[in-house]
């Protein structure tokens, strides 16, 4: 018998599978391709102690950024933390900690613990504050950082279509670390636009597999500009 898992609200998605002190990975660039709808609820959850894993936390009214105005994130595990005012007053007081990650060894950390890989070595970072404490190796004559990868408890994604198997295909550059999240989470909640019958999507064009996908919600998302640029008229 196949499993039902669509939920009729963002509320419903995440209900019995958020706690306070957990590791959420979430997909979107800035605010292109974040899970808005699931970010409220788990806002509204109240859960906190979070730690969360994005590659940036949106801004100051939108995103992630929410939820460091509720003070509910206790740790950003992240690459880029421009455009957010917030997250900058409270890293620079120590409310919050901070784990800087290039965002191609971010990608790959996600990617690698979607994939059950413990671990990779990489260059970027070496040199760096980013490879403090950090094991060392070196291969072919240059020297390598140990990168762990990431499993989250919970991740929440955002995609453009989805069918009720949950196989996921995201639109354009909406997809960014999406797939990469979805992937990595123990427990996977997808915030779809569109919702198709099964075997409606071409299995070439599926980007996520419906395996790696546990509940699903249809949302319609606002769609946020964080950074409008326009040609004078």
């Amino acid at each position: 018998m196949a499993v039902n898992k669509v939920y009729p609200d963002a509320t419903a998605a995440l209900q019995g599978v958020v706690r306070d002190g957990m590791t959420v990975a979430l997909g979107g660039f800035g605010l292109c391709g974040i899970p808005e709808s699931l970010i409220l609820a788990l806002r509204d959850s109240g859960a906190t102690g979070l730690t969360c894993v994005s590659n940036n936390a949106g801004v100051d009214d939108w995103g992630l950024g929410l939820l460091l105005k509720t003070r509910q994130i206790r740790k950003m595990i992240s690459s880029y933390v421009g455009e957010n005012a917030e997250f900058e007053r409270q890293f620079m007081s120590g409310e919050l900690e901070l784990e800087f990650t290039p965002q191609g060894t971010l990608a790959e950390r996600m990617r690698a613990g979607g994939a059950g890989i413990a671990g990779f070595y990489t260059k970027t970072g070496v040199g760096t504050v980013v490879a403090e404490g950090k094991p060392h190796a070196d291969f072919d004559g240059e020297t390598f950082v140990l990168e762990r990868g990431i499993r989250a408890d919970l991740s929440l994604v955002h995609a453009w279509k989805a069918d009720r198997a949950g196989n996921l295909v995201f639109r354009k550059t909406a997809r960014n670390f999406n797939p990469m999240a979805a992937t990595c989470g123990k427990v996977t909640v997808a915030e779809v636009e569109e919702l198709v019958e099964t075997g409606s999507i071409d299995p070439d064009q599926v980007h996520v597999p419906g395996i790696y996908v546990h509940r699903i919600v249809v949302g319609t998302p606002q769609k946020r500009i964080e950074q409008r640029t326009v040609t004078p008229g």
